[in-house]
């Protein structure tokens, strides 16, 4: 038998005395690619931190291409052929994107840096990935979307051995995960072996050949993906039987059994190009559903509601009442709250405090005379991180160390404490692991249920499909179907988007 190009076996590591890895392993062949997948605090990025020597492990052996190795820092484990894109994009906004590719070791000629062979090199690279653009300007000038594809390009011309990529689809749209899909079985039919790190199950059995599961600390199993399917992986992911797992594929239990009064009632929007026609309504105790291609409009619409991107044309009623919120503060007086699509750019502070993080929205009302009200504040965050089951060492704790999950908590709490009467959640669960995603869908649930009324943006489908109340679809920003629960299958869904017949699918709209 062959042996494979990495294997790290019976890894330990602690943590003053705690236990993040277990006798651990992983092992990767040549021109392989491996799907690592876990729930957050599974053990995943300190298992690859520590293959990459960002952290010393305390227990076991690795072995790289046959030999022993022990990297003492992420540079020299790049330098010996293993290489990482990070979920966070790790690059200089304020340099050029030829720059940032070959940031580090940039090529010179007469002792001069040589900016032809940089700037045709880097646009060369690019094009494997379907993108063209003028590579002399600044990163910051591009999308996010953009701004990964460049960390990738970056990490794929290093001509690893062993390309790292952790959740390296969260910013992308379908065109380019696909691309990115195609780069990946390229390499692989190089020779070049890839760890891919998703919470993104149905990615999986696209691209890659086995699976790795691991759970507290723990390898709990390794399959070909061919011989394993999303309702297996997940319970080995959380550690319950089957039977539980099939019984519900999300956290959302049974809909609302009768709507209330309006909330919000939005019709004829127009904004800019995006949004054309667009119509949805929401009422009391209902989650309705916004769904839709990426690009279809939904979160512009959500944005003209909570007044942060004015609609050009249409009328916008809460409660009843028509409004014009011009900017955000105008929504949140009217009893709107807002959960961005990007927590990281959009929600959290990540150098402040859960306490400070989840006060934010209400701090106008803890301060008099400039003077925060610190026990009122204290027993408001205390209320709410034991409502919303938040884990953290304590309210003090940078947001930026929770896991993906409990920073979401925080940032539905930062608005639950303004007492909306309308939350708008745009991908509530992108990013997040099965347990943690389950646990803030049986809270959604559990908030329309208490009378709150739930606009909610999801890409997934399923969460679509279960937790919603209501589904307005949009394509191409225009509403094309209204779908009540009993009607709001996949295939109904998918229907719309692709304008098939609407008649088969529900009621139309536009």
């Amino acid at each position: 038998m062959t042996a494979p190009l990495l294997g790290m076996r019976d890894i330990d590591k602690r943590f003053q005395g705690v236990k993040a890895l277990s006798s651990a392993s992983l092992e990767v062949a040549a021109g392989e690619i491996m799907a690592l997948v876990g729930q957050n605090g599974a053990g995943k990025s300190t298992l690859i931190k520590v293959l990459t020597g960002a952290y010393r492990r305390d227990g076991g052996s690795i072995a790289f291409g046959g030999e022993p190795i022990d990297f003492a820092s992420p540079h020299e484990a790049q330098r010996g052929g293993i290489s990482t894109i990070y979920q966070e994009i790790n690059l200089v906004p304020f340099r050029s994107v030829a720059e940032n590719i070959f940031l580090g070791r940039e090529h010179r000629r007469y002792g001069l840096l040589d900016w032809r062979r940089m700037n045709h090199q880097a646009a060369e690279l690019l094009r494997r990935f379907a993108v063209e653009l003028d590579v002399r300007r600044p990163l910051m000038g591009f999308s996010t979307a953009i701004q990964q594809m460049v960390a990738i390009a970056r990490a794929v011309s290093f001509k690893a051995r062993l390309v790292i990529m952790d959740e390296p689809t969260s910013s992308l749209d379908e065109r380019e995960v696909a691309v990115l899909f195609d780069v990946m079985r390229q390499l692989r039919a190089e020779g070049v072996a890839v760890i891919f790190i998703t919470h993104r199950l149905d990615e999986l059995y696209q691209v890659c050949d086995r699976v790795t599961v691991m759970r507290d600390g723990r390898t709990v199993m390794t399959s070909l993906m061919a011989e394993v399917d999303k309702l297996h992986l997940i319970a080995a992911m959380l550690g319950r039987d089957l039977e539980t797992v099939r019984a519900h594929a999300t956290g959302f239990s049974a809909t609302s059994a009768k709507a209330g009064e309006e909330v919000l009632s939005a019709e004829g929007l127009r904004i800019g190009r995006k949004v054309r026609d667009a119509r949805v309504e929401v009422r009391t105790g209902q989650i309705v559903g916004l769904a839709g291609l990426l690009g279809s409009g939904r979160t512009e619409v959500a944005r003209a509601v909570f007044g942060a991107d004015p609609p050009d044309a249409g009328t916008i009623r809460l409660t009843g009442k028509e409004v014009t919120p011009r900017e955000p503060a105008d929504a949140i007086a009217l009893g709107v709250g807002y959960c961005s699509e990007d927590r990281k750019a959009d929600g959290i502070v990540p150098d402040m405090s859960v306490r400070e993080n989840l006060t934010l929205g209400i701090l106008p009302r803890l301060t008099q005379m400039g003077v925060v009200d610190e026990a009122r504040q204290r027993a408001i965050v205390d209320r709410f991180m034991a409502r919303l089951a938040i884990k953290a060492a304590s309210v003090e704790q940078k947001i930026r160390e929770l896991s993906g999950g409990n920073q979401q908590k925080v940032l539905l709490a930062r608005w639950l404490c303004t007492d909306p009467k309308l939350l708008i959640l745009d991908e509530p669960t992108r990013g997040i692991d099965v347990g943690a995603k389950a646990e803030i869908q049986s809270l959604i649930r559990e908030l329309a249920d208490q009378g709150l009324g739930v606009l909610m943006i999801s890409s997934e489908l399923e969460e679509i499909v279960e937790g919603a109340d209501r589904v307005f679809v949009l394509s191409d920003g225009r509403t094309v179907a209204d779908l009540p629960h009993t009607a709001a299958s996949a295939p109904a869904i998918m229907a719309a988007m692709a304008h098939e017949d609407p008649a088969a699918t529900g009621t139309a709209n536009g």
